[in-house]
């Protein structure tokens, strides 16, 4: 069973890999060089290597939460220039990645191992979803707000992003509107609501591990 975790994870990285490819004429400044080194270091293929994954496939404990493992600019410098970057996303059972945006890419979603719910809205406040099965791929518009949700109470999830850009950003919607102190009164005439529910809300996302 390890074994066959462990091809499935790395033919969906082979595949992303080809994928991202595909998406690498995204909005991150064209270089004129080959790559971007770092100044005054010497540049040998460690430069070109990023191992920050290798704990997916070391056999350690399923996290209980959910987990993005990221290779982006922040990760992995030589990125820089690239137009790519890579996140792997772990879904727990009864687990979301919130609605969030990325500003700067488009999201090309794989889904590895599980099911998931994902959906996003476009800027006519059209809700598009889906049921995701393994083996699955499902694009993620740039700058739209989007979610994942692995709603097997029984199995996790895995899947793997790729992006057309080395920095795609993510803008969390919740922790956004509600972390930031942005005025009380102001998000709750914006929802409609009263004062003491947003303040409910705030004090909920403070108290989240």
């Amino acid at each position: 069973m390890a074994s066959r975790i462990s091809s499935l994870k790395f033919f969906s990285l082979l595949l992303c890999s080809i994928a991202i490819v595909q998406m690498a004429t995204a909005g991150d400044p064209d270089i004129i060089t080959d790559f971007i080194a770092p100044p005054n270091r010497t540049v040998d293929g460690n430069f070109f290597t990023y191992t920050g994954f290798r704990v997916l496939v070391g056999g350690g404990p399923p996290p209980t939460a959910f987990k993005v493992l990221k290779a982006t600019l922040a990760e992995f410098p030589a990125l820089n220039g690239q137009s790519v970057s890579y996140a792997v996303l772990q879904f727990p059972s009864g687990t979301t990645n919130p609605p969030h945006t990325h500003p700067r890419s488009a999201e090309l979603l794989f889904l590895v191992d599980g099911t998931l719910e994902v959906g996003f809205v476009d800027t006519k406040n059209n809700l598009f979803t889906q049921t995701l099965q393994a083996g699955d791929l499902f694009v993620f518009p740039k700058g739209l707000a989007h979610f994942q949700f692995n709603a097997d109470s029984q199995n996790p999830a895995l899947a793997i992003s790729a992006f057309g850009s080395a920095n795609a950003g993510t803008v969390s919607i919740p922790s956004t509107l509600f972390t930031t102190g942005i005025d009380d009164n102001v998000l709750a005439i914006s929802f409609k609501t009263d004062v003491a529910t947003i303040q409910k809300l705030k004090a909920g996302l403070a108290a989240k591990p």
